[in-house]
C-alpha cells in the first residue's frame, strides 16, 4: 500500500506566526498556491493560512498592513504522518473542505499532499497499467 511519503510533495513553501498578512498573500500569489503551513523555526506544524482565510479579513486589510498570520491562521490542522496511508489521506480530502494536508515526521513538517497531488497519481498509475498491456 501506498504511504504519505510516497508522493508527498517536499518542496514546501511556509512561514511563521509572525509573518505579516500582507507577505503571506504576496507568498501564495507567487508561488501559485492557495494555502500555506505555518511552523515554528524547527519546522514543527503550528497551523496553516489559506486564501480564504486572508479574502475574510479584506477591508481590514486595506488598513492594517500590521497584521500577522498568527491572528488568522487555522491552529487545529489535520495533518498526516509520512507514513499514513495514501487511501486515509484520500478519504479526509474528499470529506473535507481543504485542498491540501501537512505531512509530518516526528512532528515536524516534511512534506505537503492536495487533491492535486492525488489526481497526479492516480492519472500517473492508470497510464502506467495501460501502456504496460498495449
Amino acid at each position: 500500500m501506498l504511504k504519505a511519503k510516497d508522493i508527498m510533495n517536499e518542496n514546501i513553501v511556509s512561514v511563521t506566526k509572525d509573518t505579516p498578512l500582507i507577505e503571506a498573500a504576496r507568498i501564495m500569489a507567487r508561488n501559485n498556491i492557495s494555502g500555506i503551513p505555518v511552523v515554528d523555526d524547527r519546522m514543527v506544524l503550528e497551523g496553516v493560512i489559506t486564501e480564504k482565510d486572508i479574502l475574510a479579513l479584506f477591508d481590514v486589510m486595506q488598513y492594517e498592513e500590521s497584521r500577522t498570520v498568527n491572528t488568522t491562521m487555522t491552529h487545529d490542522v489535520i495533518s498526516f504522518d509520512v507514513d499514513d496511508l495514501l487511501l486515509e489521506i484520500c478519504d479526509c480530502l474528499k470529506e473535507h473542505e481543504f485542498r491540501r494536508v501537512p505531512v509530518t515526521e516526528e512532528g515536524k513538517l516534511v512534506g505537503i499532499i492536495s487533491r492535486r497531488d492525488l489526481m497526479n497519481h492516480i492519472v500517473k498509475q492508470r497510464e502506467m497499467n495501460v501502456s504496460r498491456y498495449s
